[in-house]
């Protein structure tokens, strides 16, 4: 009887155990961007010391003629104002940084570029609760920060998995726009064809013409 009650008790630690980290992942905020000049993604950060982690990906641009790809720029601003991370001129970045303080982190991309280009940026703000935090709060256990480590992983897990995604979906694009400059670039050889060999039967009939034209004279 004591053993049916002990894996009951058990099973509902699990079980609430496993609520918590479903309703705690899937935190990640995932937008998608179209920067045009300059566009900004403001995240509040609620604890000093929290890890900021994110990615972005240029999934799809506007230069059909061109194989490269210009890339964006990020900056990262704190609510102080300083640079906390800077990425210059890539399709795609992963970042990491402490946030030095709380409140209102700014997000910044610049395209140098006249072209609009469409960007899959994902963030997440990951909070464990610290050995300091747990002498001051007498509600904190290290049960509770062992969750919070477990968290923390099962979130980085899913943010490289929407990164390789979106870079997924990037190639994909590219092979699509590498096809279709293939398929121009044949079908113009072709007209170009046409056209010489029209114009080479033209100038050979007029001097056929010209021609039989000084016999009879």
């Amino acid at each position: 009887m004591r053993k049916m009650e002990s894996w009951q008790s058990n099973k509902a630690v699990i079980l609430m155990m496993g609520v918590l980290l479903v309703s705690l992942v899937g935190r990640i905020e995932s937008l998608s961007v179209t920067v045009n000049d300059i566009e900004c993604v403001y995240e509040y950060v609620l604890y000093e010391d929290d890890t900021v982690s994110g990615n972005f990906v240029v999934v799809d641009h506007d230069i059909f003629w061109s194989n490269d790809h210009p890339g964006l720029d990020l900056i990262v601003t704190s609510p102080g104002g300083n640079t906390v991370h800077t990425s210059k001129g890539t399709s795609g970045d992963k970042f990491e940084f402490k946030a030095p303080r709380s409140g209102m982190y700014k997000f910044c991309f610049h395209n140098p570029y006249s072209t609009p280009e469409t960007v899959s940026f994902h963030i997440h703000v990951g909070h464990i609760p610290s050995e300091h935090n747990i002498a001051k709060d007498e509600h904190l256990d290290p049960i509770n920060v062992k969750i919070a480590e477990l968290r923390e992983a099962l979130e980085s897990v899913t943010l490289e998995q929407k990164y390789l995604k979106a870079r997924d979906t990037r190639h994909r694009h590219t092979n699509e726009s590498t096809r279709k400059r293939v398929v121009f670039y044949t079908l113009g050889e072709y007209l170009m064809l046409v056209a010489a060999s029209g114009l080479q039967i033209v100038y050979i009939r007029r001097l056929f013409s010209k021609s039989i034209g000084y016999n009879r004279v």
